[in-house]
């Protein structure tokens, strides 16, 4: 690989790792090529884009971001493929569901949410991550709630009990 074949793969890692999403670096040393197409179409479907590139490379695009990833760059040996998405939690789910057909694809770590995750042990905190939409819907839901049940006692027995209770204030004020 020339200087400016590198040079072009890293301005394209690192154009990919400043824009706003998760980064994941997952490991599949010893994964057979039909397997790997399958990982790939995997990846596909679920909008991630999944890429193999040689570490030092990737390395001095994380450099080049703006980012803090020197967290990950530990991680950075044998074969490692990066993927990318907008869904915080997208990779870890294609990670973990992917185990349970293949040990071959292991996370090495995640840069989600300006927050560095290494080790494969850190696989289940971020499966367990909500994902932007889940959160707003999440927060209007908890706003919603008080309108609900005010609306909800004004239009059941207590309602009716409320209304009651006003009439006979305006009664006794008259």
């Amino acid at each position: 690989m020339t200087r400016e074949e590198k040079k072009q793969v890293i301005d394209g890692l690192t154009e990919s790792l400043g824009t706003p999403g998760a980064v994941y670096l997952a490991d599949y040393t010893g994964m057979s090529v039909e397997v790997t197409q399958k990982l790939r179409k995997e990846c596909f479907e679920k909008d991630i884009t999944m890429l193999v590139v040689k570490n030092t490379l990737l390395q001095k695009a994380m450099e080049a971001s703006g980012k803090d990833f020197s967290p990950l760059f530990a991680q950075l040996h044998g074969a490692t493929a990066v993927m990318f998405s907008q869904n915080n939690n997208s990779p870890a789910k294609l990670i973990k569901g992917f185990q349970k057909t293949s040990d071959k694809l292991k996370l090495k770590g995640a840069y989600v949410e300006e927050s560095c995750y290494v080790g494969a042990e850190q696989l289940e905190v971020l499966v367990n991550l909500k994902s932007r939409e889940e959160l707003i819907a999440d927060v209007v839901a908890l706003l919603q709630s008080p309108i609900k049940n005010v609306v909800g006692a004004l239009q059941g027995n207590s309602g009716q009990k409320i209304a009651g209770l006003v009439k006979a204030l305006e009664e006794k004020k008259a």
